[in-house]
Parts: structure tokens; sequence; C-alpha cells
């Protein structure tokens, strides 16, 4: 039965999975501080040196490094339209540190997801039974999360997810368009 929680729910499922985590990503933007933070540095020209790790290694990051160094395979699918939105080419800048954390990051052209059976929503999916529902408003900005047991559900994300990493081009081969 889904319920609503609270974000370190989040963590406590990532904690407790022992063989996958994988998360599907469908909007082409996300809630943007367009001022400050992250975003509009980076529209200031700010890019992160891959070879100083201490400058953008962050907390996320050590999740995934703890995650995976316990033999959890983390795999991240994003949907995306071509040409890219200006909030695509963002996250493509960075996503090098979530490959380094050991994350596999994929990205699939919209055009070539139309005939795959998507769910409405992001989401995250544990061990293939437990998915976590990312929840977003019209503007891009987090409506918090849901976590769902229901076979149906998880059995939908598991077979959407594994149809889009199919056709996915790995990050290290995706060139933004």
């Amino acid at each position: 039965m889904p319920s609503n929680v609270p974000p370190s729910t989040f963590t406590e499922l990532l904690a407790a999975a022992t063989r996958s985590a994988v998360h599907l990503e469908m909007r082409d933007t996300y809630a943007v501080d367009y001022e400050s933070g992250p975003f509009a540095e980076w529209r200031r020209g700010h890019r992160h040196d891959p070879d100083d790790r201490a400058s953008w290694w962050r907390p996320w990051l050590s999740l995934v490094d703890d995650t995976t160094a316990r033999g959890v395979v983390m795999r991240r699918a994003r949907i995306v339209s071509e040409p890219v939105s200006e909030y695509t080419r963002f996250l493509h800048s960075f996503t090098f540190t979530n490959v380094a954390a050991g994350e596999q990051v994929a990205w699939l052209p919209r055009r070539q997801a139309s005939a795959l059976t998507l769910p409405g929503n992001d989401f995250w999916l544990f061990d293939d039974h437990t998915v976590y529902w990312n929840h977003f408003t019209g503007d891009g900005a987090s409506a918090g999360g849901e976590v769902c047991d229901n076979p149906a559900s998880a059995k939908l994300c598991a077979e959407a997810f594994e149809a889009v990493w199919a056709r996915a081009i790995p990050h290290d081969r995706y060139e933004i368009h």
C-alpha cells in the first residue's frame, strides 16, 4: 500500500537494498534556483574539474559509494528531449561524479521512448520489489516521495526501467544535442 513518507525514508530504503537500486528520471527540468546555487554557478561558467575530486564530492556521492561497495548495483536512466534543455546540459556536465561514485548512468532520447510503457512518475525501485515514487509540482519542485510495495507497481517499474535501459546510451557515449 502507498504511504507518504519523509525524505529520510529514501535513505533507509537504499540502506536496506541488497541487490539493486534503479532510478528512472523522465523530466527535462527539475526545480532550479536561477539566482544562486549550483545551477546558477554553472550558468556563470563553473565546471567541475574531474581531477579535483575534493571540490565536487558531496554526501550523495558518499552514499552511492557506500551502497555500491556493499554490492548493490545502482543504475540511473534519464529520458530527455532533444535538443536538450539547459537543465539537462547542466546535469550532463557533472554526471561524471555519479559515475565516479559507482552509479551507472544512461540517457535515452525521448523519441526513442515513444513506444515504451512508462509509469506516470519518476521512481526508484529497490531490489525489484519496493517503489519510491518521486512526485513533482508543475515547476519541478519536489512534492514529496511515496513508498509503494504493490507487486504490480514494482513489476511495471522493473519492466519500464529495463526497457529504457536496453535502448539508452551509456553516459560516456551520450553526446548532448
